[in-house]
This record gives C-alpha cells, sequence and structure tokens, in this order.
C-alpha cells in the first residue's frame, strides 16, 4: 500500500515539476537549473545527512554514489530542461512516458533481467510511438532536431539506467546518505556545464515567483522525489518505480490546464 502511495504523491510532484521546469528554464538557463536544483535538494537533506553520516559505521560507496549521481540526475535533468525550451510540457511529458519501457530494456540488455511477452508488447508499442512523434521521420533524433524529442528520449534512456544501477548497487544503502551525495555530484555536472556554456545563473535577478518555484523544484522536485523514487524501487521494482511516468492522469491534465 506504501509503494502505491509513493507512486500517486511522485506522479504528483513530477507532473508539477514540468510546469516549473517550463516557467524557470528561461530564466535559470538549462545546466543552471539542474545546478540549482540538485544543489537545494542536497542542502534541504544536509542536516539529516550530517546526523546518518555520523551514526554510521561503514564505508561510503563513492564511486557508485558518483555514477548514480551523474547518470539519474545530472545528465538526464539537463537533457529534459534542454527538451523544454523546444517542446511544450504535455509533449515533454508524453515522451517521458517511455521511462518505464526503457527501464525494462535496459534491465534486459544489461542487468539480465527476463522480460514477459507483455513488457517485450509494450517496448516494441513505445518505439512506435516515438516514430509517430517524429512524424515518421525519425532521423529526425539524430539530426538537426535533436534537441527536443531526441534530448527527451535520452533522457529517458539515462532514466532507465540509473534506477537499475541504484537496484543493483546501492539498495542496501541509507538513503538519505545516497540522495545527498549524489544530488551534490548532479549539481556538481550542472555547475560544471553551465559556465562554460550559459554562465551562472543570476538569482538575484530572479522575481518571487521564480524563486519560489526553483526552490520548490530543489527542495520537493528533487529531493522529496528522490526520496519516493528510491523507495519504490527497493520495496519495487525499477519498471515499477518507473511507471510514475505514466501513473496519473492528474500529472497530464495539470499540464493541459497551464499550457
Amino acid at each position: 500500500m506504501r509503494v502505491y502511495l509513493a507512486l500517486i504523491s511522485l506522479s504528483v510532484i513530477w507532473g508539477l515539476t514540468f510546469i516549473f521546469i517550463k516557467m524557470t528554464v528561461n530564466d535559470t538557463g538549462v545546466w543552471g537549473m539542474v545546478f540549482l536544483r540538485c544543489f537545494i535538494g542536497a542542502i534541504f537533506l544536509l542536516p539529516i545527512f550530517l546526523v546518518k553520516i555520523k551514526q554510521r559505521t561503514t564505508a561510503i560507496p563513492y564511486k557508485h554514489l558518483i555514477i548514480l549521481g551523474i547518470i539519474n540526475a545530472g545528465i538526464p535533468w539537463g537533457f529534459l530542461a534542454w527538451s523544454e525550451t523546444v517542446i511544450m510540457s504535455n509533449t515533454t511529458s508524453v515522451i517521458n512516458a517511455l521511462t518505464p519501457l526503457f527501464t525494462a530494456l535496459i534491465g534486459y540488455l544489461f542487468f539480465k533481467k527476463r522480460l514477459l511477452k507483455r513488457q517485450w508488447f509494450g517496448i516494441l508499442t513505445g518505439f512506435f510511438g516515438i516514430v509517430i512523434l517524429t512524424e515518421f521521420q525519425i532521423h529526425q533524433l539524430f539530426g538537426s532536431n535533436f534537441v527536443g524529442i531526441g534530448t527527451m528520449v535520452v533522457a529517458t534512456i539515462f532514466y532507465g539506467f540509473g534506477s537499475q544501477y541504484f537496484k543493483k548497487q546501492l539498495q542496501q544503502e541509507d538513503l538519505i546518505i545516497t540522495i545527498t551525495i549524489s544530488l551534490f555530484v548532479a549539481s556538481l555536472v550542472g555547475l560544471m556545464v553551465a559556465v562554460p556554456v550559459e554562465g551562472l545563473p543570476q538569482i538575484t535577478a530572479f522575481d518571487f515567483q521564480t524563486l519560489i518555484m526553483v526552490l520548490a523544484l530543489g527542495a520537493i522536485g528533487s529531493g522529496v522525489a528522490h526520496l519516493l523514487l528510491y523507495y519504490m524501487i527497493i520495496n519495487g521494482t525499477p519498471e515499477f518505480a518507473a511507471t510514475v511516468a505514466i501513473s496519473s492522469q492528474l500529472q497530464r491534465l495539470l499540464q493541459v490546464i497551464s499550457f
């Protein structure tokens, strides 16, 4: 029952996240958005992290946490924000619904997971959906029109790999420690790309609404959201957790109303 409550909660949070990114990315910049939301998320969890770290008696698996931060937040959240500069939020969320399909496929290809016939059918259906979204011009994903649909597809692939990687390497670790460190790593990814490419976001120039949305993206849309996501992976499967991308009609309704 708790995993389904987590699923519903995360669906609502990430439904709003698409909207908030769309409304703030022009002010923060694509990679500035990654830096801010991940850094704020890490700071939000820092007080609990400090308590947990003092109680810890075993070594921290920094290598796995660095990899997780890069593949499950730093890169995909950058590609998500990049996509939002070109396509509408409702289109972004539709493509994001491919996450369960890529999660299952990556589990099969790299993590020795077995797939049922219905999962293979779902994967084929998902790829056909990509073809339709590109108006049967699949080469757009690899050409000048890559930014938008292509970048969002790449983000879902990273999500799928990140979920499977967490399940295999880190599910026994303390969640607060895992999320705080991985978000901090992801913030460094955003910072390292933002500085040479677009410069640091001018936080002092944000209006009140933008500031509140950015804070919410960090604390709730990153910190709390990853707590819910990894809780579902630990107590279920990566494939189940990935269904957050398609589990809530409220997510789509909010996006349709907003744009």
